[in-house]
C-alpha cells in the first residue's frame, strides 16, 4: 500500500536514505512490535518508535505514574500521575503520530502468559526492570520464533543486545540465547532496585533511543545489528565498548548438552 501524502512529508528523512527508502517506510508501517514496560527504557523507545512509523505498537504494563517516574521517563508528564503508564503512553503516542495505534496489555509478564503475548508481534523490545521479566522474556521469544531486542540500566551504565535465538548464524551455527550471555539471574538482593541505587535520567533516553534503532534496523534491515554484541554504555567515561558472545551448547533452550530441554 503507497504512502499518503502527508505520511510521504512526515517520514521525508526516512524516504531519502537509501538504506530505507519507501519499501524499509512501508515495512515499519506494517510491523507490530511488542514493547515491554513503559518506564525508563520504554518511554524514549516508544517515542521514536512512534516517530519512526511502526504501525503497531504494544505495550506490556500494569504500573501507574508516579512523581519519581518523571526524572526519566519522558513520555509521561505531571498530569499524568495515578494514570496508568499504558494509558499516558497512548495518549503521548497519538499527539506524537495519530498513524500508529496502540495496542494496551496493562498486565506483568510471566512465563504463564509471554508466549501467548509474543507471538501475535514481530518484534519485541524488553525495557523491564527485574531479571525474573527478562528471563521469561527471553524464553518467549525463542519458543514463538520472534527476535528481542532487550537492555539494561544501572546507575551510570546500560547495556543492550539484540538476540535471533530462533535463527542460525552465518556459519550454521545457532544464534546465541540470552541465557548464552546470562547464564543464570544474580543471586537475590545482590544487584539493588533502581529506587535503592538510584539511576542517571538521561542515560535512560540514550539506551532507549539506541533500542529504537536496533528495533527499526530488525524492521528494515541496514547495518549490522547487535547480534552476538553486547554494547556496553559507560556514562561516567562517555565511553562505548562492544563484547562479542556465542552459541553455548550448554544453554536450556537451544543447547546439546544434557541441559537441553
Amino acid at each position: 500500500m503507497a504512502l499518503a501524502s502527508e505520511e510521504v512529508e512526515r517520514y521525508a528523512r526516512h524516504l531519502v536514505l537509501p538504506e530505507i527508502g519507501g519499501p524499509g517506510q512501508a515495512r515499519l508501517r506494517a510491523a507490530r512490535v511488542l514493547v515491554i514496560g513503559a518506564g525508563g527504557l520504554g518511554a524514549p523507545l516508544i517515542q521514536y518508535l512512534a516517530a519512526a512509523g511502526i504501525g503497531t505498537i504494544g505495550i506490556v504494563d500494569d504500573d501507574t505514574v508516579s512523581l519519581s517516574n518523571l526524572q526519566r521517563q519522558v513520555i509521561h508528564g505531571t498530569p499524568d500521575l495515578g494514570r496508568l503508564k499504558v494509558e499516558s503512553a497512548a495518549d503521548a503516542v497519538a499527539h506524537l503520530n495519530p498513524h500508529v495505534r496502540i495496542v494496551s496489555h496493562v498486565v506483568r509478564i510471566a512465563p504463564v502468559n509471554a508466549v501467548d503475548l509474543i507471538a501475535g508481534y514481530d518484534v519485541v523490545a524488553d525495557g523491564s526492570d527485574n531479571f525474573a521479566t527478562r528471563y521469561a522474556v527471553s524464553d518467549a521469544c525463542y519458543q514463538a520464533g520472534r527476535p528481542l531486542v532487550t537492555a539494561a540500566l544501572g546507575r551510570f551504565d546500560g547495556t543492550l543486545t539484540t538476540i535471533r535465538a530462533h535463527e542460525s548464524g552465518p556459519d550454521g551455527r545457532p544464534n546465541p540465547t540470552y541465557r548464552c550471555l546470562f547464564p543464570n539471574p544474580p543471586p537475590p538482593g545482590s544487584v539493588p532496585a533502581c529506587a535503592e541505587a538510584g539511576v542517571l535520567g538521561a542515560l535512560a533516553g540514550v539506551m532507549g533511543s539506541l533500542m529504537a534503532m536496533e528495533v527499526i534496523r530488525t524492521v528494515a534491515p541496514f547495518g549490522e545489528a547487535l547480534v552476538g554484541r553486547l554494547l556496553m554504555v559507560d556514562a561516567r567515561a562517555m565511553r562505548f565498548e562492544t563484547l562479542t558472545y556465542g552459541w553455548d551448547p550448554e544453554n536450556p533452550l537451544s543447547g546439546s548438552g544434557d541441559s537441553a530441554q
